[in-house]
């Protein structure tokens, strides 16, 4: 967890996250750390299948405080597992979103996007933070390809975008997840492109021939998270395994 909280501060996160310790002992000493997006109660049969009593997500169990912990709902029944099984939860989201060599910075490396840097940047107990990346592509490329291109990276069946730009991609902006609100700093930016997870229907409209919208999903976009974590544990502790989860907690199912 130190690792983890050294490459991307809890600082970093928004002020209404709750990344860190989710469940258990930050003491406890680590037999496993099995790596995921999502934590539900398949991940935790899953690590403990797998011998690992960590389990480290992006996203965060426990968003609200639980007044209640009995069986009535998902995250109820998975905080009562994780404890029968003495299983320790730790997330780390908007920390990870904002930190340098995090989420978007993996999204771009995918994309092979050069000389990337925030597009949106802030600094937080003298650490440089931002929201979302921007990144030029080796090679202009024509809207369609680009879009293509981009399908399968990211192997999604469907990208949501916006009327196709007739001139071409070059500079491309990031936001993995719900990052719809950077859409016009994106703009002023210069991208050719935005890429994010989420989006709200009325924010298509106005940006026909200004900048190619590209919407692959939550899930989608930060899917390559779990390297991210995994790098950085193999690197400060090299001595803990890690697994990088096969349960697929996406909820949303492309019919």
């Amino acid at each position: 967890m130190c690792a983890l909280e050294k490459f991307a501060p809890l600082p970093l996160q928004e002020s209404w996250d709750n990344a860190g310790l989710q469940v258990g002992l930050t003491e406890t000493e680590v037999s496993g750390a099995l790596l995921c997006l999502d934590v539900n109660e398949r991940i935790i049969d899953e690590a403990r299948q797998k011998g690992c009593n960590l389990v480290v997500s992006h996203h965060p169990l426990l968003f609200r405080g639980l007044k209640t912990i009995s069986d009535l709902t998902d995250v109820q029944r998975t905080v009562r597992k994780a404890i029968q099984q003495d299983i320790c939860v730790i997330s780390m989201h908007t920390n990870m979103d904002n930190a340098k060599g995090g989420v978007n910075y993996r999204i771009a490396q995918k994309l092979g996007l050069q000389e990337v840097a925030f597009f949106v940047s802030k600094t937080v107990d003298g650490i440089e933070a931002g929201s979302g990346v921007i990144g030029t592509l080796p090679e202009a490329m024509a809207s369609d390809d680009f879009v293509i291109q981009l399908k399968k990276t990211f192997d999604v069946e469907c990208a949501r975008c916006n009327q196709l730009l007739q001139r071409p991609v070059k500079k491309v902006a990031i936001c993995g997840g719900a990052g719809d609100f950077l859409l016009d700093d994106a703009v002023k930016a210069g991208a050719d492109a935005f890429i994010t997870g989420e989006m709200h229907y009325h924010q298509y409209f106005g940006y026909e021939q200004q900048i190619q919208i590209c919407v692959i999903g939550h899930y989608e976009s930060e899917q390559f998270t779990t390297e991210v974590f995994q790098e950085i544990i193999q690197q400060q502790c090299p001595g803990v395994k890690t697994v990088i989860a096969e349960t697929n907690t996406n909820p949303i199912l492309y019919l």
